[in-house]
Order: structure tokens, then C-alpha cells, then sequence
């Protein structure tokens, strides 16, 4: 049997990770500043995060939703005094994908409508209903068509307005910060007017913060910049360090019944010692704090670098615009200075996503390696 063809993958293969670091077959040791997708909140095989999940595994991996589980009690409290969002309640799942299709399921049956808002480039997973309010057209096969999603531009609320005003809309999902789409960031004054004319409408208000959450903005959610109050947010990624682990965080006035919502994996008893370790590294080593500390020095240093035409970001999720594509760029920071850079649906975007515990000179060493790259690459004029 071979592999499903769908990734495009570099010809590198990893065996072991430390803090900020990959390092592959032959011993080569690579600068992670993109966390396989923002999901590395922690560092690869922080020592708390290892030695939680092994004591687990060595009592209890796994067992289903049908009895209690006192894990799942303490990754929620812990969850909610740390992102100040007590009030919340917590559904665990198993990405965010996952998280997103349960958030949209949620709001239908909250206010029995079937219309969502969503925004242009913004992304939200690929199981059904998430790939329908997902802006890429590719990655949606007929089947997932099955309700009217309408796309609007980030901070135009206007037309939002305008389709909210029908009455028919039942949820408007919006990321805290695009990460796919470029890291685009919603205006705070946006999010506090789009929150009151859901309230308006009796639209629901979900927050994806997949990408956004758990510190990565400089706030444990990105829209914590605001005074919003969603509400619904999703989350995963850095949720888990790497291990499978999403989940939704539901305001007090939906309430709960048995079997409204369900799973067989998520909550399980490895994944909740997995999201523990991860809130308590993020407490005591306050990192969400260190993530604004060091993307402000990160973001100073890169409007220093020659070639960049735009960067912006928030905390440590950085966005490079080029008055080109990246794609030769990036794979000399991989190949010759063995540097990890992400990539994104702007192919002149590249995002910086790194674990949050980088340092300082972790920043320094990017930024001249990549001051010598844009000297050695040959870019095309742009059009």
C-alpha cells in the first residue's frame, strides 16, 4: 500500500525535537519558526509536556465519554481561569476542524437557521460544514455545498450589516487573526460593532481562534483586543503541543442536552494530560506575556530589513508580504540556512509562527540569515 498523494512535501525528515529546534536523520539542526503550523505552543518535547503524557499513558491512555473523567474537569478549569473566560462551558474534541464543525451545528440549532457569514481568505478546517464557510473553492466538493455561505471583506461591516438586516443569517464565523489568508487582522472597533448587530439579528458570533488562541497574538484569544464577548470559540492548535486536541468553548445561554453534541476520541484521557501540561507550562513560564514581549521586538526588527514590503502580526503571529512569490526564498531558508518559514494562500505572504518560547537571539539569527537571502535570491520585478 502506498500514501494518498495530496501533500507537496520537502524531501527532509524530522526524528527529534527540541525547544525551537528540529533536527533530522543526518543531524542537521533546523530553527522551527513555523511550529508545524502554529500547533508547537511550548517547544518541541518540553520536559513537563513529556513527562505528563508518559505518567498518563503509563496509568490510563483512553476510555470513552460515557463515564466521568476528572481530567477533563481540571483542562477546563485551568482553561478558563487562565483565558479568562470562566464563564464559559467547554466541549472537547479533536481539532479544529472538528471544533469549528460542532460550533457551527451548535448555532443552527440555537436559532434553527442555516445561513453563515464568513470572510474572504479566511479558513476554517475541511470536514463539511467548516469547508463550506472556508474561502478556496479547490478543497469543496459538491457534497459539502449543502447550505448559503456569503463572503464579506474583514473590517467592511456595512454590507454585513446590509445582509444581516434579512433575518436569515445564523451565525457569522470569523478568525481572530487570518492565519491562512496572510495574517489579516480584524479592527477592534469591527469586532465590537459586528458583535452588537449579531445580537441585533440573533446571529451567532463565533470566534475561530484555531490559530489565533492559547497566546499566539499576545493575548491567550486575539480578540481579547477588543471588548467582545463571542459567543463561541473554537480552538486546537496549540491546544495540545502537537498532540490531537480541539475544542469549544459555548457562552451560558446555550444550553446542554444529552446528545447534542458527541464523540468517541475527543476529551480522551491522554489528549486532557496533553492540553494540562500545555496551560500549565503557559502559566509558569508566562509565555502568553513573553509571545507579546518578544513579537513586539520581532516586529520592530523586521521594519528594519531591506526587501520586506509590509510586515504585520501580533504577538508572535508575523506576517512577511513581499513584492513577490516566496516559494524559492523560503526553500533557501530551509535548504541552505535550515530555517523553518510557513507559507500562505497570498503566495507573496510569508508567516512566522514560531513555538512561544523563542528568544531573542533566536530573532537575531532569522533576521541575518534572511537580510543574506534576499541578497542571494534573485527576485522577479513585481507585475
Amino acid at each position: 500500500m502506498k500514501l494518498f498523494d495530496v501533500y507537496p512535501l520537502f524531501d527532509i525528515h524530522p526524528v527529534k525535537g527540541e525547544g525551537c529546534y528540529i533536527f533530522d536523520g543526518q543531524g542537521n539542526k533546523y530553527l522551527d519558526l513555523y511550529g508545524g503550523h502554529a500547533v508547537i505552543s511550548v517547544g518541541h518535547s518540553h520536559p513537563h509536556f513529556v513527562k505528563k503524557l508518559t505518567i498518563q499513558l503509563q496509568h490510563l491512555g483512553f476510555y470513552s465519554n460515557s463515564l466521568k473523567n476528572d481530567l477533563q474537569i481540571e483542562l477546563a478549569k485551568k482553561l478558563g481561569k487562565l483565558s479568562n473566560c470562566e464563564e464559559y462551558n467547554l466541549f472537547l474534541c479533536n481539532s479544529g476542524a472538528e471544533a469549528n464543525e460542532n460550533a457551527l451545528k451548535l448555532a443552527s440549532f440555537q436559532n434553527k437557521k442555516t445561513k453563515i457569514i464568513a470572510f474572504k481568505k479566511g479558513f476554517h478546517g475541511r470536514t463539511s460544514a467548516a469547508v463550506s464557510v472556508t474561502d478556496n473553492v479547490k478543497i469543496q466538493a459538491p457534497i459539502n455545498k449543502t447550505f448559503e455561505t456569503e463572503l464579506h471583506n474583514f473590517n467592511e461591516i456595512e454590507t454585513i450589516e446590509a445582509s444581516l438586516k434579512k433575518g436569515n443569517v445564523c451565525a457569522v464565523i470569523i478568525e481572530g487573526i487570518q492565519g491562512i489568508g496572510g495574517v489579516e487582522i480584524p479592527k477592534p472597533k469591527f469586532l465590537e460593532v459586528l458583535e452588537s448587530l449579531c445580537k441585533k439579528y440573533n446571529t451567532i458570533l463565533i470566534l475561530d481562534e484555531i490559530q489565533s488562541g492559547y497566546g499566539r497574538s499576545g493575548e491567550f484569544f486575539a480578540f481579547q483586543k477588543s471588548t467582545i464577548t463571542p459567543d463561541i470559540i473554537t480552538i486546537a492548535k496549540g491546544m495540545g503541543n502537537g498532540f490531537p486536541i480541539g475544542g469549544v468553548l459555548i457562552h451560558p445561554k446555550f444550553k446542554a442536552k444529552y446528545g447534542l453534541l458527541g464523540t468517541t476520541f475527543g476529551g480522551n484521557h491522554l489528549a486532557c494530560a496533553a492540553g494540562i501540561a500545555v496551560l500549565d507550562i503557559l502559566k509558569k513560564e508566562n509565555l502568553i506575556a513573553h509571545s507579546k514581549e518578544l513579537g513586539n521586538y520581532f516586529l520592530e526588527k523586521l521594519k528594519t530589513v531591506e526587501g520586506i514590503s509590509e510586515v504585520r502580526g501580533s504577538g508572535l503571529m508575523i506576517g512577511l508580504e513581499f513584492d513577490f512569490p516566496i516559494k524559492e526564498l523560503r526553500k533557501h531558508l530551509l535548504f541552505k540556512e535550515k530555517i523553518f518559514t510557513g507559507s500562505s494562500s497570498n503566495p507573496n505572504v510569508m508567516r512566522v509562527l514560531p513555538p512561544l518560547n523563542i528568544q531573542k537571539e533566536h530573532v537575531d539569527f532569522f533576521i541575518k540569515k534572511l537580510e543574506t537571502a534576499l541578497k542571494l535570491i534573485p527576485t522577479p520585478s513585481p507585475i
